[in-house]
This record gives C-alpha cells, sequence and structure tokens, in this order.
C-alpha cells in the first residue's frame, strides 16, 4: 500500500483536490486574459471569492456582488454593456485585481487565526511577485482582513506607491462598503501614479 502524502495549493497554500486546482487554473486564464500590459493600479483582495459569478474575470453575465462593488469603485460602469465590454474597459484603465490567496478559504474556513496564518505564509511570494512582474505604479489593498499585514507592504520596497484608507486597507469586504467605497473612488481619482 502506498502512502500519498498530500497536496498543497501553490497559489493559496490550503489541501488541495483535483478540482481545487482546476478551478485554480480557470481563474489563472481569465485573470490573465485581461491583465493589462502596464499595470497603473494593482487592486488587492485577501482571497479569491468562492462564487464565480463574484470573480470579476469569470466573464459571468450578470456581475456578482463583490465584482459589481469594484467595478462602482473604479468608475467603470456595468450597465448595458456585455461583461466583455466591461472587462476590456477595466483593463484599458490599467487595473488588474489580483488576491494574496489565489483561492477560495476552503471549507468555509472562518477560523481568524487559520487565514492569518495562510495570508502571512502567502505574503513573501506575492511581494515577490509584484516587484518583478507586476510591476504596478500604485498598490491598493481592498480588504480588511489584510490589515495585519499593511506594515509589511509599508515596509516592502514594492516599485509603487500604496493607498490606503487611513492607514488600513479599503474594506470593501465588509457588509457596509459605502463608505469605505466613496473613499477608494476619492483616492483613486487624486492619487498620481508614482514610480
Amino acid at each position: 500500500m502506498m502512502n500519498v502524502a498530500p497536496l498543497f495549493c501553490d497559489g493559496c497554500g490550503q489541501l488541495a483536490s483535483a478540482e481545487h486546482v482546476a478551478r485554480r487554473l480557470q481563474r489563472l486564464e481569465w485573470t490573465t486574459r485581461y491583465r493589462p500590459i502596464h499595470i497603473n493600479t494593482l487592486l488587492l483582495g485577501a482571497a479569491a471569492p468562492a462564487r464565480d459569478a463574484d470573480f470579476l474575470y469569470s466573464g459571468a453575465a450578470k456581475f456578482g456582488a463583490e465584482s459589481r462593488l469594484l467595478l462602482e469603485a473604479v468608475g467603470v460602469s456595468s450597465e448595458s454593456k456585455a461583461a466583455e465590454a466591461i472587462l476590456d474597459e477595466f483593463q484599458r484603465g490599467g487595473f488588474l485585481l489580483t488576491y494574496l490567496l489565489d483561492c477560495p478559504l476552503e471549507n468555509g474556513e472562518r477560523d481568524p487565526v487559520a487565514i492569518a496564518k495562510l495570508l502571512e505564509a502567502r505574503l513573501p511570494l506575492v511581494l515577490t511577485r509584484i516587484r518583478r512582474s507586476l510591476k504596478p505604479k500604485r498598490l491598493v489593498p481592498i480588504s480588511r482582513t489584510l490589515d495585519p499585514l499593511i506594515a509589511r507592504l509599508q515596509s516592502s520596497e514594492l516599485g509603487c506607491s500604496l493607498l490606503l484608507d487611513r492607514d488600513k486597507a479599503f474594506a470593501l469586504d465588509q457588509p457596509a462598503p459605502s463608505e469605505s467605497l466613496a473613499r477608494l473612488r476619492e483616492a483613486l481619482a487624486l492619487a498620481p501614479f508614482a514610480r
């Protein structure tokens, strides 16, 4: 009888099934299709949403709650347009959405300590990717789950400016994000790109 070692996803650090890996590869494919050549603004969330409709780049006929909120934040209207046209406009604006954990939290993970450990473990890899590959002009954390990592983002030499909401991440993942959404729109309009 063979011993089979558990497989951990290299995009999130969670225990991975074949389905988990396949879904991650699908999300990477969708995202790559709309990656701008020059990234002006990198929006950084904590973990990819569980539902494909909420994943911005899925091309779902109707954007889910998280996707609609993000489009509103950056000023891209989704009314009376095809999903592809909306994503093209997002791309032309120089926006790219990525996550510290490329995958949704498995099994409805709610333990804040376990989530913090996953995020902390993934951070060095994501910082390297931001510096070497993505090279945005500005980075915008959009999840309050990232707040404990803000000091590390500030001290990392990312080669871009960091837009924060009162020294915290913009709380687009909170139950009532309207105030944070308004502050994000204002920050995006006012903050010049820095290199």
